[in-house]
């Protein structure tokens, strides 16, 4: 934890203790390792400022050692909570500890239960404790570079899970072998493989998995580019189609096992705002009735309006998806959800329409396409009117699927300081959404590309 300076530490550990944001956020927006800011706020609420201090390497005695572990059993704590309690800045140490008093390497007369899960309460008193630090003078010399070993291999371990993408203490036995064998030219086999708690007959088995040729390295590479090149955005099956549009003979549920141990998964999805507020003005027949297959562009169209919340105040997207394509063909943000917002949508829509096009526009029962303006305008346009029956959200489904879409992908991954520039974020996906994101029924081609390729064919 070196590389980070005290006032750097105290900044990220009184953001996140005012409350506005959780550990993640804070971490990232810091350029923090997120474990690192968990055990500093953990040390702060107990030690104060005195905590994100830089320590100089302790040499704690067995009886200081002995009081953590009774402590840390008495009251079934974890290591985490243990550390921060007396000040410890690295908790993987009380694990070796832990293993040192089961060998009995360290001075009791009984050792504690073995650990299943979280410690169980010690049945013998242990020595009171004694943080006083041994006198290094009394030690030999071969002690002490023994000593300095240990510690400087207590310092790496933990360092290198890290960079490897673990952030807890307790890996798989892949996971551990791995750091073993990157850490194994600086130090013992024996001192890495006890600390670890890795069995050798273990280790030697990962490691001989873990030198064979992986024939799947490169697709592995090219997923997880894929992958993040659309944020998340995309399952395997998408990644199946980006890949084959890219010239690569893949299976999709090679794809899937494969994203699976790489540890990527895509996003989900979630609930959309509701703009029906009761009878008001004529509701429009049904002609959809749930066919949202369009044969050609401009035949069908479906409109609805969602709401987004930002630093308590909302914005409000309207858009018209051509169900030929699910591209989005117009829309309007605004900040308050008047019909203005509406109108603006249908005229950026008109301009679309051919001499002898008229489409169905499918909405649901909102207020806003009960009033007799809209219908006038979409009368004068021969533009057929159509609605969902009241309370049923599956007669407009195409569009609901765009909203939860543009939320999961979008709106929940990230935070906004203003309507401005989420608004911003808004627009930019939705030209993401339009030209750039592949639909597996569009033959792994995006929206425009779909409209710009049966264009050709006509």
């Amino acid at each position: 934890m070196g590389k980070y300076t005290e006032q750097a530490k105290l900044a990220a550990v009184k953001e996140y203790c005012a409350g506005k944001a959780g550990l993640r956020d804070v971490a990232r927006r810091h350029d923090v390792d997120f474990s690192c800011l968990r055990q500093w706020v953990a040390a702060y609420q107990i030690h104060g400022p005195a905590a994100l201090k830089e320590k100089r390497r302790q040499r704690y005695s067995d009886e200081f050692k002995l009081a953590v572990l009774k402590r840390m059993h008495d009251e079934r704590l974890s290591l985490r909570q243990t550390a921060a309690l007396f000040d410890i800045r690295q908790f993987g140490i009380i694990n070796l500890w832990q293993r040192l008093f089961d060998e009995g390497a360290l001075n009791a007369s009984s050792k504690p239960p073995k650990k299943v899960g979280r410690p169980r309460k010690m049945t013998t008193p242990l020595p009171p404790v004694n943080s006083a630090p041994i006198n290094d003078e009394s030690r030999s010399r071969d002690e002490l570079l023994a000593e300095v070993k240990q510690l400087r291999m207590e310092v790496d371990y933990p360092k290198k899970a890290r960079c490897l993408g673990s952030e807890e203490a307790t890996n798989s036995a892949a996971e551990k072998a791995q750091i073993v064998m990157e850490l194994r030219p600086l130090h013992s086999l024996d001192g890495l493989l006890k600390f670890a708690g890795l069995a050798r007959s273990t280790f030697y088995y990962q490691q001989k998995v873990l030198l064979v040729d992986d024939k799947y390295a490169g697709l592995k590479d090219l997923i997880q580019a894929t992958f993040y090149e659309h944020k998340g955005r995309y399952g395997y099956r998408r990644i199946t189609a980006a890949l084959r549009r890219a010239g690569h003979l893949v299976n999709h549920k090679t794809v899937q096992k494969l994203m699976g141990q790489l540890g990527l998964k895509s996003l989900i999805r979630v609930k959309k705002y509701r703009s029906y507020k009761g009878e008001t003005g004529k509701a429009a027949p049904n002609l959809l009735k749930r066919d949202f297959k369009a044969q050609y562009p401009n035949q069908k169209w479906a409109t609805d309006v969602t709401e987004f919340k930002v630093g308590g105040q909302k914005l409000y997207l309207s858009p018209i998806m051509d169900l030929y394509s699910g591209e989005i063909i117009s829309y309007a943000i605004a900040r308050r959800p008047l019909y203005s917002m509406v109108d603006e949508m249908l005229e950026g829509a008109f301009k679309r329409l051919g001499p002898h096009e008229k489409p169905i526009l499918h909405s649901d029962q909102g207020w806003q396409y009960r009033m007799p303006i809209y219908q006038r305008l979409l009368n004068e346009n021969s533009i057929a009117a159509s609605m969902s029956r009241k309370g049923n959200c599956y007669d407009n489904a195409a569009i609901e699927s765009f909203f939860s879409t543009l939320k999961s992908e979008f709106f929940y991954l990230n935070k906004f300081n203003d309507l401005d520039e989420l608004q911003a974020g808004i627009e930019e996906y939705i030209e993401y959404y339009n030209h750039s994101r592949i639909k597996l029924k569009l033959n792994g081609l995006s929206p425009v590309e779909y409209r710009m390729q049966a264009a050709k064919a006509a």
